[in-house]
Formats: C-alpha cells, structure tokens, sequence
C-alpha cells in the first residue's frame, strides 16, 4: 500500500497563522531575487545562531508557503513527480472517485497502472486542473460579454 501524499494536513492554529504573516512580511523585506543563493540565520534550542545558505528559489516558496499559512490554509508540498491514486486526485479536483476513472478513461489525463491500480502523476493533473479553471473562466467571460450585449445587467 502507497502512503498518501494528502495525509496529516492540518489548518493552521491561530498563533501559526499570526507568525506565518509576520515570518512572511519579514522574509519579503529581506529577499533579493537577483541572488542564485542567500544566507539566512537560525537559532538552535540553546539560542546559538547558525547560517544557513538556501537557494533563492526555496525562500521564495517559503514565502509563499507562509502567505497561505497566514490567511489560515493548510499547506502541504507535493513533488510534482508523485504519483495520485484516483482517489487522491479526484479530491484535488473536487470530483468523485468515479468520475475521475471516467476521465481517466476517456483520455482526459494520461494515467499509468500500477498493477491493477490507476496512477495519475502530479504534474498532468495540475495541467489538466489550469487547463479546466482557464476554460471556465473562458466560458464565464463569454457569457458576462453576451448579457452585456443583451442588455441584462
């Protein structure tokens, strides 16, 4: 059996959430984009200081992290080769497990087997998810065009 990639998510605790948007307004102060790496300074149990060097691109996702944290998300990091089960990725849809196989099934997204066992990968589910959303957004601004030009607003 696969652990699951979505287990022990948790929302934020209030105390979380008001040193998420703290930790975030004090890293974006400091950040610089134009660096490849930067150091950042962390205090150990007995209060000694150590330097850390970290890529850029790390920080600027743990701002990101925090940002979500801080408006009370829970946030989990998911690499974008893993593997779903249909489960896991119908709950990333909001669909049901079935309607997910029949996309799968259809040729929606692409999936693989392992075993009997539908896998689908990250990445192709987060394509398949923007390509859903811009859609209907698509669809939404064609008909907000279409009641405008009806008059019925």
């Amino acid at each position: 059996m696969t652990n699951s990639i979505l287990e022990n998510v948790s929302l934020p605790a209030q105390k979380e959430i008001e040193v998420a948007l703290r930790g975030q307004r004090e890293l974006a102060t400091f950040l610089s984009t134009k660096f490849e790496t930067q150091k950042i300074s962390i205090q150990d149990a007995n209060d000694q200081t150590h330097q850390i060097e970290l890529p850029t691109s790390s920080l600027t996702l743990l701002m990101k992290i925090l940002g979500e944290l801080a408006v009370g998300n829970a946030v989990q990091v998911v690499p974008v080769h893993a593997e779903l089960t249909t489960q896991e990725a119908a709950n990333i849809l909001n669909v049901s497990r079935p309607h997910m196989v029949k996309l799968l099934e259809e040729g929606k997204l692409p999936f693989h087997k392992t075993g009997r066992h539908r896998r689908v990968l990250f990445a192709d589910l987060m394509h398949y998810k923007a390509e859903r959303e811009s859609e209907s957004n698509d669809a939404m601004q064609e008909l907000a065009d279409l009641s405008q030009e009806l008059g019925l607003y």
